[in-house]
């Protein structure tokens, strides 16, 4: 346990710096962009000039970045920083638009799960034949396809020519126990809106999960060959232990390096979610960081990467600390 104990102290360590990376790296390539900021918030050419003023002290534009930066996490920490654009507390707008990206990951890694890890354990018991050549294409395909194109396919097909998807309204229950109706609709036993919320969501899932999926089932594949070839698989075969209790062992062996990738995986979803959701519809926190992006509004886009960051640290900190409960060597 002292060795587990040190490892994570050492992971925390380097929690703070990493969020301090990411976000000073966005506003740098945000804030050296070659416009006036103030001039677009408050509406361009035809702006009045002291409202200009006003925004250039508020958030000061004439500053050099390293104070910039300083007051931006200010804000931000201290729950004060007001976007020059919608005029609302930042972390306040993240917390409206959160629930809506939180169920589009869950969805999508349900997506990963179900068909990633089935496909890989398939591929490898069928190696070297037709059955391993589909699966390794797929995978394949799906590393491959980029999600706005297979975005706009699927729209096609399942709203376009099958009518069995919506692209409007995002069902939101009249109670709130955890504010996500994915989750809430569950707790209550409301199937209806539980039915609602999949149907809206469940095409954008599949596209946000779609290249994950093809990721686990190769890597699944990957792994299960790799434990069946381990020397305690051989001892098994000689003990005369069943086919099915020795794939049991040469499973869970093999899921070192899964639970690893899946834990970053999920994280990947929440920051790979701007793209899905603009197409779709989604008024999430990856249509947010790309209204954002349109309106220059690098506040709240430094705001979300943030946001997106400490939950992507968080999933990437509690994976390793499974991995170094699960295999005490990584502790060293």
């Amino acid at each position: 346990m002292a060795e587990l104990r040190r490892f994570v102290i050492r992971r925390l360590i380097t929690f703070i710096p990493t969020l301090i990376g990411v976000t000073f790296i966005v506003f740098i390539i945000a804030a050296v962009v070659p416009a006036n900021p103030a001039l677009l918030w408050a509406g361009g050419q035809k702006a009045n000039p002291q409202v200009v003023k006003e925004l250039i002290k508020e958030y000061h534009l004439n500053d050099n970045i390293l104070v910039q930066y300083y007051y931006i996490m200010k804000g931000l920490l201290t729950n004060e920083m007001v976007s020059p654009v919608t005029h609302d507390y930042v972390w306040e707008d993240l917390k409206e638009v959160f629930p809506v990206t939180l169920q589009l990951t869950i969805i999508a890694f349900v997506f990963v799960l179900a068909l990633g890890i089935p496909l890989g354990i398939v591929s490898a018991l069928k190696k070297d034949t037709w059955i391993d050549t589909v699966v390794r294409i797929f995978a394949l395909i799906g590393v491959s396809t980029p999600i706005f194109w297979l975005a706009y396919l699927l729209i096609y097909l399942f709203f376009t020519k099958l009518h069995w998807i919506t692209l409007s309204g995002t069902p939101t229950p009249p109670y709130s126990i955890t504010g996500i109706p994915l989750i809430d609709s569950l707790l209550k036993l409301d199937f209806r809106t539980f039915a609602e919320v999949i149907h809206r969501y469940w095409l954008p899932g599949f596209v946000l999960g779609f290249a994950g999926t093809g990721v686990v089932a190769r890597i699944v594949r990957n792994s299960f060959l790799d434990a069946y070839s381990a020397d305690f698989t051989d001892y098994a075969l000689a003990r005369g232990l069943s086919k099915w209790r020795i794939y049991r062992h040469v499973f869970r062996n093999a899921l070192v390096p899964v639970v690893t990738v899946l834990g970053l995986m999920f994280g990947g979803l929440l920051a790979g979610a701007p793209i899905t959701e603009t197409i779709f519809g989604l008024p999430g926190l990856g249509n947010y960081m790309y209204q954002s992006i349109q309106s220059y509004d690098y506040l709240a886009l430094t705001g979300s990467v943030f946001f997106v960051a400490i939950i992507y640290i968080t999933a990437n900190l509690i994976v390793d600390i499974l991995y170094a409960w699960i295999d005490p060597r990584v502790r060293y």
